[in-house]
């Protein structure tokens, strides 16, 4: 399991794979490209809002971005294997809304899911871009939490 990037707080999990384990193919486009359960724990009571953003640090061209929710309600404990959370779907770097899964050309990449505890709401509408939200999050951030899972296709 995860933890807030400040040891105490939020927990970000998966009963799908560990923090920095192999995710199953299943959740790639080797398989049915399905998002993962995630359970969220430990969300500041004075929260106003939640991010999900997924990304892979490790992709040929910097960055690619697979999944991005904003203004999920801070209620917000688990998010269903397959499905898309309540909230605000932002674009991925597939140029689509929703979960977009791993499919590395070549070697092991890491997937960060990253979850944010706001203050506030952001001002967007959906298609936003992993930039505009991370640039509107600014200042709002009051607890983050993430999960990292390996993936190489065979």
């Amino acid at each position: 399991m995860a933890t807030n990037i400040w040891g105490i707080g939020m927990k970000l999990s998966s009963p799908d794979f560990s923090h920095n384990e192999r995710m199953p193919s299943y959740l790639t486009c080797d398989g049915q490209d399905v998002s993962p359960e995630l359970n969220i724990a430990g969300v500041p009571r004075n929260a106003k809002s939640l991010v999900l953003i997924m990304d892979d640090p490790d992709a040929p061209r910097g960055t690619w971005t697979h999944w991005v929710v904003f203004n999920m309600p801070p209620e917000t404990t688990r998010i269903a294997k397959g499905n898309e959370p309540e909230g605000i779907q932002g674009i991925t770097d597939f140029r689509s809304l929703g979960y977009g899964g791993p499919c590395p050309p070549s070697g092991t990449h890491r997937y960060f899911f990253k979850v944010y505890a706001l203050s506030s709401t952001l001002a967007l509408k959906e298609g936003a871009t992993k930039h505009q939200v991370l640039q509107a999050m600014e200042g709002n951030i009051i607890a983050q939490a993430e999960l990292v899972g390996l993936y190489e296709r065979k």
